[in-house]
């Protein structure tokens, strides 16, 4: 999977992988997919997920206001032009939760193709929570928070999985499709993290 990334950025990867772990690594094919994830209006091509596990031991997702009722997911933040990993996961934490982490695990990276071509990837950490005040910090991005346990990723999946056929002009797509996008980073982190 590392082979179709630049070369700094296969290199930051493995920089990552020794000080973090190896995280798994998966292929997901979007050919079929109608919903695009590198849209000219998302302005990247790469993001981190945010696996951030609470002080109770639970894993926070996230809503915002304009997703359907009930579809929660891990947050998630796109990484800028030119950005690294590393910090495009402490701003995206920062902006999207307030708190405090520390990072304890690599546990996935995904690269999504369309068409036989690389079009897009995702990062997910584990980070421990040490502090602050969980809240938005991101104005345009105002959302909701809900606990959850590493067991009931799969439960999201398939919630993400199922949501309705409805097309939203936010995402330039059909929520479904969306929803079966972004299933895909949940069932990984699933499969890395013990139970």
């Amino acid at each position: 999977m590392f082979d179709a990334l630049s070369e700094s950025r296969r290199r930051e990867l493995e920089e990552l992988s020794d000080r973090y772990g190896v995280p798994l690594t998966r292929v997901a094919d979007l050919s079929g997919a109608p919903f695009n994830p590198v849209h000219p209006q998302y302005r990247t091509q790469a993001e981190v997920c945010l696996v951030v596990r609470r002080l109770s031991d639970t894993l926070l997702t996230a809503i915002k206001p304009f997703y359907p009722p009930g579809a929660y997911r891990l947050p998630t933040g796109g990484i800028e032009s030119g950005e690294s990993v590393l910090p495009a996961l402490l701003r995206e934490t920062r902006e999207e939760t307030g708190l405090e982490v520390t990072v304890e695990r690599f546990l996935a990276a995904i690269a999504y193709r369309r068409a036989g071509q690389h079009v897009f990837e995702t990062f997910a950490f584990l980070l421990d929570e040490r502090g602050g005040v969980l809240a938005s910090h991101d104005p345009h991005e105002p959302q909701d928070f809900h606990e959850i346990t590493p067991g009931q990723l799969a439960d999201v999946a398939r919630n993400l999985e199922s949501l309705p056929d409805r097309h939203e002009p936010q995402i330039k797509g059909s929520w479904r499709d969306w929803g079966r996008f972004r299933a895909i980073v949940h069932r990984v982190v699933h499969e890395a993290l013990p139970h």
